[in-house]
């Protein structure tokens, strides 16, 4: 395992037109050798755009997979890569709004998806006035990945947060404007956290509803966070605020609001989506559903 970590180190000193050419090669493996969860990934398209053609599917399934590759190489130089160089990678757009936050005395929630490169936001501390950046992430099994991962999310200045301890931090934390924590908010509920489901994507789908408990209870800013692939090796992400119907958030409304800005932004790239994880796998146990 360190071997690897040293492997995977030296080549993250590398320029990234040199990683990426290491990413065409692990897309040609991935998608034409072992067809790395192609069954998985063509359902999923299938399901979630029955309008389009087989073609149309097969085109986006193909894009899917370099900028999967992509995704993996970029994450790698995240171990190495130098502020300058990712700040002029990924450009923040509507910066005002974490300023207008700070100013009105509220911390933010930040809600991104699984849209390619959310792992890039890391740099999101030096670029707004918030003194505490708090990226929340769930553990892996494994204690030396772990930490090492935790270094990539640390780097710029952030203090990441396990997703069980999050809740906690915030309720304890002082409400002042100088908080912000970042959650990719379409994860997949553990079958035993399966309560509520929304139809995202035309299906059937459980929905993470972790941060919908502070939007009822706290006076927070919840922002959306909508990334942008502008081309190879630079992103553009975009913050807007979701605002409540009324005066306050009623339950599950945040979630609702969330997940539809998600799906339009996956229905303006949908390669750039993260088909391969299996997001619909616990659809079955919804207790509660909500169109």
């Amino acid at each position: 395992m360190k071997f690897l970590f040293k492997l995977i180190l030296h080549f993250s000193r590398l320029p990234l037109q040199i990683l990426y050419l290491f990413a065409d090669f692990l897309f040609f493996v991935s998608y034409y050798i072992i067809s790395y969860r192609k069954k998985e990934v063509t359902e999923n398209l299938k399901k979630s755009f029955p309008e389009k053609s087989i073609s149309e599917i097969r085109k986006i399934r193909k894009t899917f997979y370099k900028n999967f590759a992509d995704y993996i190489a970029e994450t790698v130089k995240l171990f190495t890569i130098t502020e300058t160089e990712l700040r002029v990678r990924i450009q923040h757009l509507n910066q005002d709004l974490f300023h207008q936050s700070k100013k009105d005395g509220k911390n933010v929630i930040l809600l991104a998806g699984h849209v390619f490169n959310w792992e890039w936001i890391t740099v999101l501390p030096v670029v707004i006035s918030q003194k505490h950046c708090h990226p929340v992430y769930r553990k892996v099994s494994n204690d030396f990945w772990e930490d090492k991962l935790k270094f990539i999310r640390n780097r710029f200045g952030n203090s990441a947060l396990e997703a069980k301890e999050v809740i906690r931090q915030i309720l304890r934390t002082p409400n002042d404007g100088d908080s912000v924590y970042m959650f990719v908010a379409d994860q997949t509920p553990h079958s035993s956290e399966v309560n509520f489901g929304i139809n995202f994507l035309n299906q059937r789908t459980p929905a993470f509803i972790g941060y919908d408990k502070l939007a009822t209870r706290l006076d927070l800013d919840f922002f959306y966070c909508e990334m942008k692939k502008v081309k190879r090796g630079f992103y553009q992400v975009n913050y807007y605020k979701i605002f409540p119907d009324g005066e306050k958030f009623e339950e599950f409304e945040v979630v609702k609001k969330f997940h539809h800005r998600l799906e339009n932004t996956i229905n303006k790239r949908p390669d750039n989506w993260l088909w391969s994880h299996r997001r619909w796998k616990y659809s079955d146990l919804i207790k509660r559903f909500e169109v």
